[in-house]
């Protein structure tokens, strides 16, 4: 099975709240919340890609010099493998204010603390795990 390369942002502001979009129902593991982000593609960077992704998904302008390595999460269901490159995005509030769903999906900021009340992909419980464990 080809694995999917997926770079993956923890947007903080605030010391305390993240971004989280909802995905669309009609995709792999659709209608659950994730950490914005996509596909890595040939030949791009995890940090270009998340430049890249955060504009089209979520309207952000971010740097790669915004953009540091948070985790490595290899993961296998039983229709696809990923590899989730996960990594903390830095940027201010007059920025990340202005995010938004620009693919039409919904996108909130919410307190790391109650990260566990939204229903994420499995493969992303260790990254819930260790946002709470490092903002805490």
């Amino acid at each position: 099975m080809k694995v999917v390369h997926v770079a993956v942002a923890v947007i903080v502001v605030n010391d305390s709240d993240i971004l989280i979009a909802r995905r669309p129902d009609d995709k792999h593991q659709g209608g659950k919340w994730e950490f914005p982000g996509g596909k890595v593609e040939a030949g791009e960077s995890t940090a270009a890609a998340l430049v890249r992704e955060l504009d089209e998904e979520v309207a952000l302008n971010v740097t790669e010099d915004q953009i540091s390595p948070l985790m490595e999460i290899p993961f296998n269901y039983p229709d696809k493998s990923v590899l989730l490159d996960v990594c903390w995005v830095h940027t201010n509030m007059n920025d990340a204010i202005t995010a938004h769903g620009a693919e039409g999906q919904e996108a909130r900021w919410v307190s790391f603390t109650r990260l566990q009340d939204f229903e994420f992909p499995e493969a992303n419980q260790p990254i819930i795990e260790a946002v709470i464990k490092a903002l805490s």
